[in-house]
């Protein structure tokens, strides 16, 4: 005969195994809510195809919610982060994000915290927590391939980007593996290569005072460095490395040397982690002369053959999905450069900076 104590722990064992079996059976439904699909346009990099793509899985009881998602993304983030590093890009197709409070609870789910967008070029709206908008340039102009940021020293690791309203025609954002460009420069201009691992890359730019939306660079200072005194601004930019010039009617920023290679330890692979190209072909206003934009570390000149050769290698390499509506793109930023085609409106992608 069991005595009432016995009882009792007979009864919190049971409980607790109960609750071990839910759990246990929760996480194997989480697990497959999210399916792995191959979509045109993929490409494959050792047997990984780029950029992965997940949908929602089989298991996955009608209607799935943003709340689902955002849950399965909680429990099984050491998994996403492990697919992330191996694929350099996840996009999440096929999934009810439908505004930019679902896209914003998507990026909080991952708990990645969030960066401040303190010396970025582009002119950017802020939406609603964590979510602005991408590049508000015209939309006849392309945004050349870049890692965001790479101009100065504090760059995001992780961009998100969102689809809200599927463009009319074009305006992808091709993506392409960072090393693989590198490899193929090395191998194609090694000494080239060897100048910007050696001297690395000086990057300048006017700025106005306000935003200019006519123009892909055309983010003023006083958003640029969050701040409205130019002594606050000068000790934001000194804190980036950067150096500032006024002019009657805005600054000169100048930025580096900096590294135009880097070396991504995770991987142990070197990275083409620059704005090379989207600066000198693609950093032009009324205030910029591309060419101008960028010099090698020493302040000599770069060859413009070469420059527009990699923008070649960048476009071959590339991969560009059409956008649909409610498209998330998770993109490592250490792994995988991105750019913008031009489009024909609407179109409205909202993106999310990460540390």
């Amino acid at each position: 005969m069991l005595m009432p104590a016995e009882v009792e722990q007979s009864l919190q064992r049971d409980k607790h195994l109960c609750q071990q079996k839910k759990e246990k059976e929760t996480n194997m439904a989480d697990t497959d809510c999210l399916m792995e699909i191959q979509i045109p346009h993929q490409k494959t990099y050792n047997s990984i195809p780029f950029p992965t793509v997940l949908s929602p899985g089989p298991s996955t009881t009608s209607p799935f919610s943003v709340s689902s998602l955002t849950k399965t993304i909680r429990t099984q983030k050491p998994s996403l982060d492990s697919l992330l590093h191996k694929a350099g890009a996840i996009l999440f197709r096929g999934f009810p994000i439908n505004t930019a409070n679902d896209f914003n609870d998507v990026v909080e789910a991952f708990g990645y915290e969030e960066l401040p967008y303190v010396g970025g070029a582009a002119p950017r709206t802020n939406v609603v927590g964590r979510v602005y908008t991408a590049n508000e340039s015209p939309p006849d102009q392309k945004i050349p391939f870049h890692h965001e940021m790479a101009q100065v020293p504090e760059f995001p690791s992780k961009l998100f980007f969102f689809c809200e309203v599927e463009p009319g025609s074009e305006g992808e954002t091709p993506l392409v593996l960072s090393h693989i460009v590198y490899e193929r420069m090395k191998e194609r201009y090694p000494e080239f290569v060897e100048r910007l691992e050696e001297h690395g890359l000086i990057y300048k730019r006017i700025l106005g005072d306000d935003d200019d939306p006519s123009s892909p660079i055309g983010r003023g200072w006083k958003s640029t460095f969050l701040t409205e005194e130019k002594s606050v601004a000068e000790e934001r930019a000194a804190r980036l490395g950067m150096k500032l010039e006024w002019t009657e009617d805005g600054v000169k920023s100048i930025m580096g040397p900096i590294p135009a290679v880097k070396l991504d330890k995770s991987r142990q692979r070197k990275i083409w982690f620059n704005s090379m190209v989207a600066a000198y072909t693609g950093w032009k206003d009324a205030r910029n002369d591309p060419v101008k934009a960028v010099t090698f570390g020493d302040g000599k000149p770069l060859p413009a053959d070469i420059i527009y050769d990699c923008l070649k290698i960048l476009e071959e390499e590339c991969v560009a999905i059409p956008w649909q509506k409610g498209d998330v793109i998770l993109i490592d930023n250490l792994a995988v450069l991105h750019a913008r085609r031009s489009f024909t409106p609407p179109r409205r992608v909202l993106a999310s900076l990460c540390k």
